[in-house]
């Protein structure tokens, strides 16, 4: 009963702003349960993207037509005042624990655009080994940029006031997407995300170019998280950092890899951490111990199978966890959407 009376305070504090001017976003603590949003408008929606394999590909990829889902606030106020968050999910696709964070942020006054990368390119794959193999992190950037460009569109959003945060592989790609020359490749229109927020990313790659389009950058990960090199994840933070963009890693005590997921704690997969790979100047990738070239699916199939092993890593739900996450992700989009409004 508390949390239907808390989500019902916050809907009409959110309709109050509506009213009296443009600001009517407002992050709360704790923030609302997705069963109590009553009063959030969610659609699907297509844009369109393109497929480049590797960010050397950008310029000749096929383009292709993407899904996501938009969540929006029940009342917004009227022209280009609304802030939005795209999301990109993780490896296992768009499970429904992604999905509970659009009624949560719409709940607050804040778009988001849920994309579902995966199930947008079944001819690519449509089991995990395939989907790992075809559809690359390069993809999951094009997709972020393309709905970038499809929020601009919406007359009620701000664009200059778009977060991109993913998931896991999809967290590295909202890494990757900071870089200047996949922004470049991507939107050479000068759309930018204004911040950048990746969870429990495993820091594979580096880039031989680190300049960055000068947005700040917020790393969540556990400190049990097996999929996770904390000095790896330091140096990553280093070279965004000398390329232009504020950086914060905020580890957290005792959470392993998913911990805003359903499932309780268990082991599954196999081993990412040993996997290197870096990214050349011209958007080529090799993978740094065998020199092979990640230039097609069956060398990323070989380059994926030699750095992979065994034995498998801890997932696992941690409430506690997610609260904290969620507070520190909060309070990232308020300084974010604040610095970009003034």
């Amino acid at each position: 009963m508390q949390r239907v009376i808390r989500g019902l305070l916050l809907a009409l504090l959110l309709l109050l702003g509506s009213e009296g001017g443009a600001m009517a976003w407002q992050i709360v603590d704790p923030w609302p349960e997705p069963e109590t949003v009553l009063s959030v408008r969610e659609t699907r929606v297509t844009f369109l993207s393109s497929d480049p394999f590797t960010p050397a590909d950008i310029a000749s990829a096929p383009q292709r037509m993407v899904a996501a889902r938009l969540f929006l606030p029940a009342r917004m106020p009227e022209g280009r005042h609304t802030p939005a968050v795209v999301m990109l999910h993780g490896s296992a696709g768009l499970i429904g624990d992604r999905a509970k964070y659009g009624p949560q942020l719409a709940a607050m006054g804040i778009a988001v655009l849920l994309i579902e990368t995966y199930d947008s390119r079944h001819d690519l794959g449509s089991d995990f080994i395939e989907r790992v193999i075809n559809i690359t992190e390069t993809m999951f950037v094009a997709d972020a940029y393309a709905g970038l460009r499809y929020l601009a569109t919406r007359p009620e959003i701000d664009p200059r006031r778009v977060v991109l945060t993913g998931f896991s592989y999809g967290g590295m790609a909202t890494e990757y997407a900071m870089y200047a020359q996949m922004a470049e490749g991507l939107a050479p229109d000068g759309l930018r995300f204004a911040g950048h927020v990746a969870y429990y990313a495993p820091c594979i790659a580096r880039f031989a170019d680190s300049r960055t389009t000068g947005a700040p950058l917020l790393m969540l990960y556990g400190a049990e998280d097996e999929l996770i090199r904390p000095d790896r994840c330091a140096q990553v933070a280093d070279d965004l950092r000398g390329g232009g963009s504020a950086v914060e890693i905020v580890s957290y005590p005792g959470a392993v890899h998913q911990w805003d997921g359903g499932m309780p704690r268990r082991l599954i997969g196999r081993q990412l951490a040993g996997c290197r790979f870096e990214v050349a100047r011209d958007g080529s990738v090799r993978d740094q111990r065998t020199l092979l070239p990640m230039s097609g699916p069956f060398l990323r199939k070989v380059i994926l199978g030699l750095c992979t092993s065994g034995p498998p890593y801890p997932i696992g739900r941690d409430d506690a966890v997610r609260a904290r996450s969620n507070r520190d992700f909060g309070r990232f989009l308020a300084r974010v959407f604040a610095t970009a409004e003034e």
